[in-house]
């Protein structure tokens, strides 16, 4: 292919060309009034005199025979080590006595050289989804984060402060062998499938009624941004595979879906969320008590929804929202 440097463009090569062959000028002459070799002059015009003009055009650099080249077979082999052993490169080289750059190179024309892109369960390659409009599906689920006690949890101040501070917490109780609980923050969290925002509430428990009251409010809260729910995808806990959370869905016009049991995959968005939330909220930094961790979600929430740069979204997950009508898309 011809750059902003070369000393021969197609158009200069077909000059030289004819100055060889039509007009009979010396090769060494010619290629000196080009800057160019003797063996290089005599290549074109060699080319012009079996291919005409069209063989001033670029060729492919590929070669014709590539001896060395992996046989099919054993590119089968490596993709299926990789797909049902989920093995690197190294351990695929070293069964079937290649080299470990040879297997990266097949790994990657195949485009299964990360990990990331195979499912965990089936080993096959990851199909991706994503609903067309805001509302048309959400996500619910349940995250669990042990209360931080009066003075700071062990992460921060490490285990044996840590346990001190939860012997002499307020709202401490006894379990077996008089060992000090702190309770647990159940946070159930709500996320649109297509914008990706989120709603989150921090509840005692995660039972039913829990649940349902934290899907009315969601609803009404996603309302208020202009979406309306169509459908809800949960797991497979007791709360949502009850009565009352089938007739609520029913009251408020939801159809609901349920992931295949043992498959949080299906669930993954929110799964992803809830990862999101430990890292950048629960344990993001040092929290004297459980009161000021619980005071900081709704700050949180507001920054992941309006400011954090989501990669899916390429942009904050309020922008699909702020353009449901599609003006500036």
């Amino acid at each position: 292919m011809s750059h902003a440097n070369a000393v021969l463009t197609p158009r200069t090569r077909l000059r030289l060309a004819r100055l060889i062959i039509d007009e009979h000028y010396p090769v060494r002459v010619a290629a000196k009034m080009f800057m160019v070799s003797p063996v290089t002059a005599r290549k074109w015009a060699i080319r012009y005199r079996t291919e005409g003009s069209a063989g001033m055009q670029d060729r492919s650099s590929r070669p014709r025979h590539i001896p060395h080249k992996t046989p099919e077979a054993v590119k089968k082999r490596v993709v299926a080590l990789r797909w049902r052993l989920r093995l690197g490169p190294a351990q695929i080289a070293g069964r079937l006595g290649l080299s470990p750059s040879t297997v990266h190179a097949v790994l990657a024309r195949c485009g299964v050289n990360r990990l990331s892109h195979i499912d965990r369960v089936t080993g096959e390659p990851l199909r991706r989804y994503e609903h067309p409009y805001p509302g048309s599906l959400i996500h619910v689920d349940v995250t669990k984060f042990g209360n931080v006690p009066d003075g700071g949890g062990h992460r921060y101040v490490g285990r044996q402060q840590g346990h001190a501070n939860r012997r002499t917490s307020e709202n401490v109780t006894r379990g077996k062998n008089y060992r000090a609980l702190i309770g647990t923050a159940f946070v159930h969290t709500v996320i649109d499938d297509n914008s990706r925002v989120a709603y989150a509430e921090i509840c005692s428990d995660e039972k039913a009624v829990t649940a349902i009251g934290v899907l009315e409010r969601a609803v009404f809260w996603f309302a208020e941004h202009g979406v309306t729910v169509e459908r809800v995808l949960s797991d497979n806990g007791s709360a949502y595979k009850s009565f009352a959370w089938r007739d609520a869905c029913a009251r408020l016009g939801i159809a609901h879906k349920r992931t295949r049991p043992y498959r949080p995959q299906t669930n993954g968005k929110i799964e992803r969320f809830h990862r999101t939330l430990a890292d950048s909220w629960a344990y993001a930094r040092f929290y004297s008590s459980e009161t000021e961790r619980r005071d900081e979600l709704p700050r949180w929430l507001h920054f992941y929804n309006y400011h954090r740069h989501h990669s899916a979204v390429s942009g904050p997950p309020i922008s699909r929202l702020n353009n449901l009508p599609g003006h500036h898309t």
